[in-house]
């Protein structure tokens, strides 16, 4: 007969058998921060919370403020516009810096070395990487901190990649977004890191002072192998990767690239555009590219460009948020319509451009 006891194998009956009392385990989770956590989720934050923790540089409240402007939900939205115009004043003090390149022209690790580089030099970067979402399943894989490991330890750098969503080719007023955020939190360099397709260039070129396009060398016809739009937007051009037995030929794409350049129209800033080559893995040469940013800058600061280009940013993305505000009213406003609409398009029934007129037509005579 067995007696009650926490385990049975100790009972009587079971001689020569002891089980002894098992070790309190531990919680998987710091109770620290398992706390902060709880307090977090128990309430949730105002506008005041969010621009108090961004101006003290919290990167908590910064990241689930980025995470606010991204929502689609009318009311985070609402919140996120106030924030947005509450940071306003504290931002714009920082170097924007848009980078661009082909695939496998080592972006991410060019972004690290640079990094690294600028908080080895006192400043504070925000990195906010643009991931290409996928056609078919809408997702992304959000690997830029694995692409960046050792920046992503930093303490004085801030990654955040963001879905693209299929939205201006990855770069969207979000992004514009989030990077006022990041200045009012004190971030005196702002990267973003384009998907480097479609029109993702443009929307980048149209947020930051300086534009980076990064290139290589040996991938067949340099000048062939870029679109003459990006380089006309390009403020310097860098051949990457010109390392041990690349060096040579880096050096001879810098130098068609660069009488390439003198084809162009003249630049609109009024600096030159520079040719110049680096390398990432080594990184060797990327204390020069950042002296001709700072170059850059104040030539512009000097002559006026820099302050008009900012002031045209902001009319352009007034702009194209007219124009998104515009289109998502009208796709939920006819919605039932626009079934209709749709299926006498595909039988047709009627043209897609009547069909559309129409659908036009009603939503405008609505007011």
């Amino acid at each position: 007969m067995t007696t009650a006891c926490e385990h049975p194998e100790n009972a009587p009956e079971y001689e020569g058998l002891k089980v002894n009392k098992g070790i309190e385990q531990p919680d998987p989770m710091n109770p620290n921060i398992a706390a902060r956590l709880k307090s977090i989720r128990k309430r949730e934050l105002t506008a005041d919370d969010y621009v108090e923790g961004i101006l003290k540089g919290d990167i908590n409240i910064l990241s689930q403020a980025i995470t606010l402007v991204e929502s689609a939900k009318p009311e985070h939205q609402l919140t996120a516009q106030e924030v947005i115009n509450r940071c306003l004043p504290s931002s714009g003090r920082s170097v924007r810096i848009g980078i661009t390149g082909v695939p496998g022209a080592g972006k991410s690790t060019f972004i690290e070395s640079f990094g690294k580089y600028l908080t080895g030099e006192g400043h504070k970067i925000a990195v906010l990487a643009i991931d290409p979402s996928s056609e078919r399943s809408k997702g992304s894989i959000l690997g830029d901190k694995t692409r960046m490991e050792e920046l992503s330890c930093d303490p004085h750098a801030y990654i955040r990649p963001s879905p693209s969503a299929g939205s201006l080719g990855g770069v969207a007023r979000k992004t514009r977004e989030a990077m006022i955020l990041c200045e009012t939190a004190g971030f005196d360099t702002i990267l973003i890191e384009t998907v480097g397709v479609g029109q993702s260039e443009t929307a980048v070129h149209s947020m930051v002072d300086f534009f980076l396009l990064v290139q290589i060398a040996g991938a067949g016809d340099e000048l062939q192998g870029i679109k003459r739009g990006i380089m006309e937007m390009a403020d310097s051009i860098i051949i990457n990767k010109a390392d041990g037995n690349n060096i040579q030929r880096a050096e001879l794409a810098k130098a068609q690239l660069q009488t390439a350049l003198h084809f162009f129209p003249p630049h609109e800033s009024g600096v030159m555009p520079k040719v110049m080559t680096c390398s990432a893995y080594e990184r060797t040469g990327i204390d020069s590219i950042w002296e001709h940013i700072l170059h850059y800058c104040s030539e512009t600061q000097q002559n006026g460009y820099f302050e008009y280009r900012r002031a045209e940013q902001a009319k352009y993305w007034m702009y194209e948020t007219i124009n998104e505000q515009l289109r998502n009213r009208f796709y939920q406003n006819q919605k039932a319509n626009l079934k209709t609409a749709e299926e006498q398009v595909m039988k047709n029934q009627v043209s897609s451009f009547a069909a559309a007129f129409d659908l036009l037509e009603r939503y405008f005579n609505q007011g």
